[in-house]
């Protein structure tokens, strides 16, 4: 039992305020997932620029001097702000592959969260509202987001396994529920040239996903590639760079509802999530169909 948000902004008044919403939703499905929870922000993006965001077990060791040795490893100019054990790393779009590089050989230890031009990923062990404290994300900005609460049932409670998981560029996932064929599927993703940090079968819906996209499907086409591939039980939100999607397995026993305005599509794992949203009572709200993929994009 893990507890699913989600909010693709629609107004853009409602940017500064992303954080802020996301941290609420989250913290009310705390009973949902009280050993870690993990938070994915869209927004900040600026021409030419790349995000990296990182992780470290020993962050005073790990992110001294980070900045300066990836400068003079890739020769572009490197800006790092760091949040607790993350950190957050702007290098020139075209230096993100170098920079990933020069980061293994640095720092091994160190674990990336996500890259691409606007997503960041902060995710920790602890309940959602100590992890949202830790990281500030309710003052962050941006234009759409994910979170989850994590309820551990067949993997460790550790970082690595808490939500979302981000296999590619500016894309990530958060689940509820279970997949039967993970295993199967992780040995032939390998084989395709994927690459996993854990045993958690998110991680492979996630990195699932990410194959179809780079094979050109589009995120509508893959997750209905997934309905046939990716069997169990399973709610999936997947955040991609300008938008995020919603697919449920076609018995849909994992609760979820969505909510849609002028200004804002909301999706949580039960209504209370969703109580504090600006004009929820005027809300057109669903329960997402079994089989069905719901997507929005800008």
């Amino acid at each position: 039992m893990c507890g699913i948000v989600g909010l693709f902004l629609k107004d853009p008044k409602l940017e500064p305020h992303l954080g802020a919403m996301l941290t609420d939703m989250l913290i009310t499905m705390t009973d949902r997932g009280p050993d870690s929870a993990g938070i994915a922000i869209y927004g900040g993006a600026k021409d030419g620029l790349g995000k990296i965001t990182i992780q470290s077990a020993t962050p005073d060791e790990d992110f001294k001097n980070l900045d300066g040795e990836l400068h003079d490893a890739i020769g572009q100019p490197v800006t790092m702000l760091v949040k607790s054990t993350h950190a957050v790393i702007e290098v020139p779009l075209g230096q993100l592959a170098a920079a990933r590089s020069a980061l293994a050989h640095l720092r091994p230890a160190v674990k990336v969260m996500s890259a691409g031009d606007s997503i960041e990923i902060f995710k920790e062990v602890g309940l959602p509202k100590d992890v949202a404290a830790r990281f500030e994300v309710s003052k962050m900005t941006g234009t759409h987001g994910i979170g989850h609460t994590r309820m551990a049932t067949e993997s460790a409670v550790t970082t690595m396994g808490a939500h979302p998981f981000s296999t590619g560029p500016d894309q990530c996932l958060v689940h509820n529920g279970s997949l039967s064929n993970h295993n199967g599927l992780r040995r032939e993703l390998i084989r395709l040239g994927k690459t996993f940090e854990t045993q958690n079968d998110t991680e492979v819906a996630a990195a699932y996903v990410s194959r179809k996209l780079e094979e050109g499907q589009s995120l509508g086409e893959a997750l209905e590639s997934g309905l046939e591939d990716l069997d169990g039980f399973y709610t999936f939100v997947v955040g991609t760079h300008n938008g995020f999607g919603v697919v449920r397995d076609p018995i849909a026993c994992k609760p979820a509802v969505m909510a849609e305005t002028d200004q804002y599509v909301a999706f949580g794992s039960e209504y209370r999530a969703l109580v504090n949203l600006p004009g929820i009572e005027d809300a057109r709200v669903s329960d997402p169909e079994p089989a069905t993929v719901y997507f929005w994009e800008r």
